[in-house]
């Protein structure tokens, strides 16, 4: 044709298409393909839970392990070692040094009527584990709502049996460990796999309305405990002092009943023994009572006259004034 040059091409310089070569490398990256999306890793503190077409099939513990790729095998990975945390009654933006809460109003979940028909603001965390994987995947469909619920109706249950001042001030670790208790004992009749690990019951107070006239009643019954213990003090101090006194003077008149009595008792035997020697030697006996009264008598006597009734005249026998005897 006029106006286009011929061109033409030497067969002999095209590469030929080598079918085996490019069999083995298609075969070398399937294998790769298969590999990369087959290998998969399971941390220390997880379990991956296989399904093959939806159906469960295995639970792969820590370590490297293969599974079916392009979507035969399915793989979720379950944290069991971790401890999850459920909050009620507020929420926590920023945990640490500066916790930062949420501002939004969550009374709909904290505020609660108490056995004797009052109002109390409550607010908990529940702090769970998961034990049984394949139940806690498999059992329930909705399983975090699930324990909201269980964690909110057993609270309302358990601070409805008690009264605003049991709630508020006197059973916070009974009503935790009741709600506890009473939780695993729902969550395993639904067979949840769920373990729960504490219950800690955060606030317990009365409602912002009447927080005033309850911290009046607060204030009022601290000023009444402290009187009380004041006058237990009192109590303790004096009661203690009299008993002693009492005792101490109980002691006293025992032992000087017991003196008088051993007295009485040995002036009666002396003076039946006296008797008895006056008996058998009756002037001997006289001489010697006299003797033994004038020993008594006369040092205590300031002046001494001797009279000799013999006598027929006055004689200055001793000085007399000047206490001579």
């Amino acid at each position: 044709m006029d106006g286009f040059k011929e061109i033409k091409i030497d067969r002999t310089k095209i590469p030929k298409f080598n079918k085996k070569k490019v069999t083995t490398i298609l075969i070398i990256l399937g294998l790769l393909i298969l590999f990369i999306t087959g290998l998969y890793t399971i941390n220390p503190e997880e379990v991956g839970i296989i399904q093959r077409f939806g159906k469960y099939i295995s639970t792969t513990t820590p370590g490297l392990h293969f599974k079916i790729p392009f979507g035969v095998d399915k793989l979720t990975k379950v944290k069991v070692k971790h401890v999850y945390k459920q909050e009620f009654g507020f929420r926590t933006l920023r945990s640490g040094i500066n916790t930062k809460y949420s501002s939004r109003d969550y009374s709909n979940e904290s505020i609660m009527l108490t056995g004797d028909l009052n109002i109390a603001d409550v607010e908990w965390i529940v702090q769970f584990r998961i034990k049984d994987p394949v139940a806690y995947l498999f059992h329930i469909r909705n399983i975090e709502e699930t324990i909201r619920d269980v964690s909110e109706s057993v609270v309302r249950e358990i601070i409805g049996d008690r009264s605003f001042d049991e709630v508020i001030v006197l059973d916070r670790q009974v009503v935790a460990y009741e709600t506890q208790k009473q939780m695993q004992t729902n969550l395993d009749l639904y067979n949840a796999g769920i373990e729960i690990v504490t219950i800690n019951l955060k606030n317990a107070l009365p409602p912002e309305r009447v927080k005033p006239a309850f911290n009046d009643v607060n204030s009022a019954k601290q000023e009444s405990e402290r009187i009380v213990n004041e006058a237990w003090q009192q109590y303790n101090k004096i009661i203690p002092e009299a008993e002693g006194k009492a005792k101490r003077t109980i002691e006293e008149a025992e032992g000087y009943a017991i003196n008088r009595t051993n007295r009485a008792t040995g002036d009666a035997d002396r003076f039946i023994a006296m008797h008895n020697q006056y008996k058998f030697a009756k002037s001997v006996t006289k001489k010697r009572l006299y003797l033994e009264t004038m020993e008594r008598v006369l040092p205590k006597v300031e002046k001494i006259y001797i009279v000799d009734d013999k006598q027929k005249g006055i004689l200055p026998l001793l000085n007399l004034d000047k206490g001579g005897k």
